[in-house]
């Protein structure tokens, strides 16, 4: 397939931050130095999570490092959104490769977060592996989705990847001061009960957009 025949998908945002963050990182775009290129934020934003999920791990045995995953999530967060942006910017865009190298190494970089907290002590690793699944589910929904019907969703019921590392950052803050909740009585890891509500979360999800896109492509597609 050449570059020239295919057709990039049309991009769905409409999270709480969208607006702001657009504003944002438009204006840091034009400001980058020259010799700052997509794939440099690209590479930047992996080794962030790759730091991040390192920093969870040592919180096994230091619960300050949690501060840590705070300051590289920040980074995550401006290599990643911040890759595509500049490229637009500079008008220096690359559909397919960059639909490509941004969704695999977001699947990487999610699996080293989630692993470091499945190592951290501070969540069970089953509730991390339920987390882990449920994440990649709702991926393969998003790619089967612009694929089929042309439209890349960046959000779903108004949280993006930007509001979910604001809410994991003030995760960490609030555990350094309380590991546990107790519920009916039982004592339970905090990151526990965050995950499996996650997991409920991202499952609901998943659910309401397929059966939103499997109608529309049957509706689309009505055999004579």
């Amino acid at each position: 397939m050449s570059s020239q025949s295919f057709k990039d998908a049309k991009r769905a945002q409409v999270s709480l931050l969208a607006p702001l963050e657009k504003r944002c990182l438009i204006w840091l775009a034009e400001r980058m130095p020259g010799w700052v290129n997509s794939d440099h934020l690209t590479a930047l934003g992996l080794v962030a999570m790759l730091m991040a999920g390192l920093s969870y791990w040592a919180a096994r045995w230091s619960r300050f490092t949690l501060l840590a995953v705070i300051f590289w999530l920040a980074v995550n967060w401006f290599g990643d959104s911040l890759d595509g942006t500049l490229a637009r910017v500079r008008n220096r865009l690359r559909p397919r490769y960059g639909f490509y190298v941004d969704h695999v190494v977001d699947a990487f970089g999610t699996l080293f977060l989630v692993a470091g907290m499945g190592l951290s002590g501070y969540m069970s690793p089953w509730v991390a592996m339920g987390v882990l699944i449920s994440y990649f589910m709702i991926s393969i929904e998003v790619y089967l989705a612009t694929y089929t019907l042309g439209t890349f969703h960046l959000s779903h019921w108004k949280m993006s990847p930007t509001e979910l590392r604001i809410l994991l950052a003030i995760g960490n803050i609030v555990l350094l001061f309380r590991p546990t909740v107790r519920i009916a009585g039982d004592s339970y890891l905090l990151f526990d009960v965050g995950g499996v509500c996650g997991i409920a979360g991202m499952s609901l999800m998943l659910l309401a957009a397929v059966g939103r896109h499997a109608r529309a492509l049957y509706n689309e597609e009505r055999l004579p």
